[in-house]
């Protein structure tokens, strides 16, 4: 199982490292409303950031996953994102 690190930058911003068979970086932005919706306050922006590793991990390997994304980004490659982590 991956080790997923996630380092807030700011209120908005967040660098992940994913240690996996390859080691990885990212950088995520989230913006407030979107972690909001997403969370409806049960989970801090950083955790919801982590729970979309997880997400994201279990459908591709993190060399696969953009370096540089917003998180809504998500939902476009995989549309069932955003109901998966608010059933969390």
């Amino acid at each position: 199982m991956a080790d997923i690190q996630v380092i807030a930058l700011d209120d908005t911003q967040y660098q992940v490292t994913v240690v996996d068979r390859a080691t990885t970086s990212h950088h995520v932005t989230v913006k407030q409303t979107y972690a909001e919706q997403l969370t409806k306050g049960k989970i801090s922006t950083a955790d919801l950031v982590k729970q979309s590793f997880l997400f994201l991990l279990q459908r591709e390997p993190n060399t696969s996953i953009l370096r540089n994304f917003d998180l809504s980004v998500i939902a476009q490659y995989f549309p069932d994102y955003e109901q998966s982590i608010q059933q969390h």
